[in-house]
């Protein structure tokens, strides 16, 4: 079909096509306004999609925006002495309703022109029509013919806010080749509970599930993503999405790691989690730099004695650790003074070395063991995702949930350290990737990301600030390797700011419309957007009166 064609049929399409207004004055090309038809006047109009064919540099352009707003206005109605005669009469037949004139305002939000391989290509918004340019609604038919170049590239996620059409997006790997963005972009999904927040990140996940050759880590801190691919579907009120089902049918590999199978293979971790243990604060060597000199010391020994991570569990590991702990030069490394050091001895001595290994030196070493069920080291997680010759390259949903540590030490700071080993980890791996000319087209999505970079912490909290450097550092480096961050949230005004700007991509559900939140979305997107407006139509879902007629906006 040629150009011509394409242009002739879009045509028809919208000639059928319901018929909303035309444009008036004044208008511009930042935002349009309309003059609404008496047909239309009675439709709900706020949100809909709109249309309109318009001539740019000789060649046929379409459109497409929506109607952020509707104003009535009567100038009758507005003269002081009308106003008198209708504060007695309620109204005046000859002018009430018969002289009334409804304004419309459209914010444009894409524009094709006639042209390209396809039949259309995306243009801009560089003139204004002329006034009585007729604006039409919008219709499936009339979307699928303009967008029909990119129809295997495009992915729907329900349907446009106040309006019938079914929403395309694009989304696209990071790597080279015709479906294929050749950078990485970094996205954002902000909304409180129950906004169907989730739902979108989980229809994203499968969206970018289709490319074979791109990777995905998921970084699942409450357990939400692993249970969704573990079960098969995910049920949100009256709504079920089979993620596992839908990443199956493409027949992209999945993978979910618990910490009962992620072991950890660097010896800073131990130090840093033993430290974070009751282990030296029941031998009353307290907080700060006594018990980090302790710590330090003792895992120097380990490795002189040729004890090795994965071996750290076994009871002749532990002997060799309490051995050392007893040897005065050791001692004297975190206690110089006699009294403090005769205390932990004594302690020492009084400590009952089988419920030291049982109650706290097990749980901490079992991180470390390799040959649990199905254990993977981080490094061999990530290259068996990453790895960059496979046909199909999987997704990796790694559950730091407290619920899955069973036997296990664990708390917020050990996931945290956890979680800076992976990204750690995958950064280096991009690096190496861009070395070697390579992309690494793999996405990073992190849930809850609020508790991993707030834009406040405090002030002892060295695992928090170490976790939000990598990733800050990370969105603002990662982009040209072929690195991509998807970042979902409850809140927008507790990310750090950073992180917001380097985003590309945002989706917004409900519950941002007051407070720090609103002003935050203020500043993201403009004082003035009249986006804000339509944005702040949106109605809480559980203020539906039964879960079946309840809506989620994004």
């Amino acid at each position: 079909m040629t150009a011509h064609s394409d242009a002739k049929s879009i045509d028809r399409l919208i000639a059928q096509a319901e018929r909303l207004g035309v444009i008036g004055s004044p208008s511009s090309t930042a935002g349009l306004a309309l003059d609404i038809l008496g047909p239309a006047v009675g439709k709900k109009l706020v949100g809909e999609l709109a249309l309109f064919h318009f001539g740019q540099d000789g060649v046929p352009h379409y459109a497409l925006g929506q109607i952020t707003e509707v104003q009535l206005k009567n100038v009758w109605h507005e003269d002081p002495a009308m106003r008198s005669l209708i504060r007695q009469r309620g109204r005046v037949d000859a002018v009430s309703e018969s002289q009334d004139t409804h304004l419309g305002k459209m914010v444009i939000s894409a524009v094709f022109k006639q042209g390209g391989p396809g039949g259309f290509e995306p243009s801009i918004l560089g003139t204004v029509p002329s006034t009585g340019t007729a604006i039409h609604q919008v219709n499936d038919e009339v979307l699928g013919q303009l967008l029909s170049p990119y129809r295997d590239q495009l992915f729907y996620l329900g349907h446009v806010y106040g309006s019938k059409p079914q929403l395309p997006l694009w989304f696209k790997h990071f790597g080279r080749g015709p479906d294929g963005a050749n950078e990485a972009y970094h996205l954002g999904i902000f909304g409180k509970t129950g906004s169907g927040k989730s739902v979108l990140a989980k229809m994203a996940l499968v969206a970018y599930s289709r490319y074979p050759n791109m990777a995905i880590l998921v970084m699942d801190p409450q357990g939400e993503f692993a249970r969704d691919l573990r079960g098969g579907g995910a049920s949100h009120d009256e709504f079920t999405l089979p993620v596992r089902g839908i990443i199956n049918a493409f027949g992209k590999p999945t993978y979910v790691m618990t910490v009962r199978n992620l072991v950890l293979d660097r010896w800073d971790l131990f130090e840093q989690i033993l430290l974070e243990s009751q282990f030296f604060e029941r031998l009353t060597v307290s907080r700060g730099e006594n018990r980090e000199l302790a710590s330090d010391i003792l895992c120097d020994r380990l490795r002189k004695a040729k004890v090795t991570l994965k071996h750290l569990f076994k009871r002749e590991s532990f002997d060799k650790a309490w051995k050392a702990l007893g040897d005065e030069k050791v001692q004297r490394v975190f206690y110089r003074s006699d009294g403090p050091r005769g205390r932990f001895n004594e302690a020492l001595k009084e400590a009952d070395p089988d419920e030291f290994f049982d109650q706290y030196w097990t749980p901490v070493t079992e991180l470390f063991r390799e040959d649990r069920p199905q254990a993977r080291t981080v490094e061999k997680a990530l290259a068996w995702l990453l790895k960059p010759d496979a046909k199909n390259r999987p997704i990796l949903v790694v559950d730091l949930s407290r619920e899955q540590a069973h036997g296990i030490f664990w708390n917020e700071r050990i996931q945290g350290l956890v979680i800076k080993r992976l990204l750690d980890g995958i950064n280096q791996a991009a690096e190496h990737f861009y070395k070697d000319d390579q992309t690494l087209n793999a996405l990073v999505m992190i849930d809850e990301a609020h508790r991993l970079a707030p834009r406040y912490l405090a002030q002892d909290d060295d695992v928090g600030r170490a976790v939000r450097s990598v990733l800050i550092d990370a969105a603002r480096t990662t982009r040209k390797y072929g690195l991509g961050w998807f970042f979902i949230s409850q809140t927008l005004s507790s990310i750090h700011p950073e992180i917001l700007q380097q985003l590309r991509i945002f989706f917004f559900g409900f519950g941002l419309g007051l407070g720090q939140e609103f002003e935050s979305l203020r500043q993201l997107i403009g004082s003035s957007s009249t986006a804000l407006d339509l944005y702040q139509l949106f109605r809480d879902p559980h203020s539906a009166f039964d879960a079946a007629s309840r809506q989620s906006y994004v």
